[in-house]
């Protein structure tokens, strides 16, 4: 016991020396760490205060602290609307789907880019694809009402080619309007998430194709035996971190791409927050939907974490 215990006081002071040892060596990056460490406290973990208003009656007179305290009011409030079974499976609905689309387009794009050669054209393709991404939502939305619109291009072409009598109701189909806003959203986007899957593919060593074509390996082989499990770890981090929206459909898309006829397939928690609690003044309220989707955004992560780990041994932590 004497032995043991000796031992193990021997340990600790040696780990603690090596910690302060490496911490003074690298002090140098740590200063220069410290404004980012600053940032992130008052712009990441300094709102999270406003989450105690959804505990409370807010007051703006009487600030956060100074209201009266209200429980789990809000809370209740939102599951005993009527139609909040509605609401949650179009915003489910909606997030999935995106989710699936903004995982799996983009690497498609990515491999398709790999593969052409270096030059004036990769480039160009790669700029024009990920262009979008800094264009408005506002802008784009506009654009895709008036493609897709009664008398826009798109039924002009399918009346054309004689494939239909009558104009096709794209965003008056509340059938539709699902496919339709998640293809909105990924074309917006598609380009931006091909960006990490290219970089991925960039680090694979080149000497594995060398010698999978030598095997007599085709294109398609090599992409999929070399390149993606490669990019394996890449793919799975990303599912993730994409988990953590199943809750968030995306307010951009529903409110400007919805309309009445639509209402039943495009009203999701953000645009059912906008309406009952931003316009109406429910602070508390808005601010209680909020922790809701941002805990069940945590669950879904850590969920798909632990699910990732077991089946392909890469996981966030």
């Amino acid at each position: 016991m004497n032995i043991a215990s000796s031992t193990n006081h021997a340990v600790r002071p040696v780990k603690r020396r090596t910690l302060w040892k490496t911490m003074y060596q690298q002090r140098c990056l740590m200063l220069m760490s410290i404004p980012f460490l600053i940032w992130i406290f008052i712009f990441e973990f300094g709102p999270m205060f406003g989450w105690l208003m959804a505990f409370v009656q807010y007051d703006p007179n009487k600030g956060i602290l100074g209201s009266q305290w209200a429980g789990l009011r809000y809370f209740k409030m939102f599951f005993q609307d009527p139609d909040i079974w509605l609401i949650l499976r179009n915003t489910v609905m909606i997030s999935f789907l995106y989710i699936l689309s903004s995982n799996v387009f983009p690497l498609i794009l990515a491999l398709m880019i790999s593969e052409v050669g270096d030059g004036y054209f990769k480039r160009a393709l790669q700029t024009v694809t990920y262009l979008p991404h800094f264009v408005s939502f506002v802008v784009v939305a506009n654009i895709f009402l008036t493609l897709f619109g009664m008398r826009g291009p798109v039924n002009e072409l399918l009346r054309g080619l004689g494939w239909t009598d009558r104009p096709v109701l794209f965003w008056q189909d509340k059938n539709i309007f699902w496919y339709m806003v998640t293809f909105v959203r990924s074309w917006k986007e598609i380009g931006w998430g091909a960006i990490i899957y290219l970089a991925a593919i960039a680090s694979v060593d080149q000497e594995m194709y060398e010698a999978a074509k030598i095997d007599g390996c085709g294109r398609f082989r090599a992409m999929w035996h070399i390149t993606i499990p490669s990019i394996l770890p890449t793919i799975t981090l990303l599912w993730v971190l994409n988990m953590a929206g199943i809750f968030n459909a995306g307010f951009d898309a529903s409110y400007l791409l919805g309309n009445a006829m639509t209402r039943e397939a495009s009203q999701v928690i953000d645009t059912y927050v906008y309406e009952l609690g931003i316009s109406m003044g429910m602070y508390s309220f808005s601010t209680a939907v909020n922790l809701l989707q941002t805990a069940v955004g945590f669950a879904f992560v850590f969920i798909t974490n632990t699910i990732a780990r077991k089946l392909t041994d890469y996981s966030l932590w």
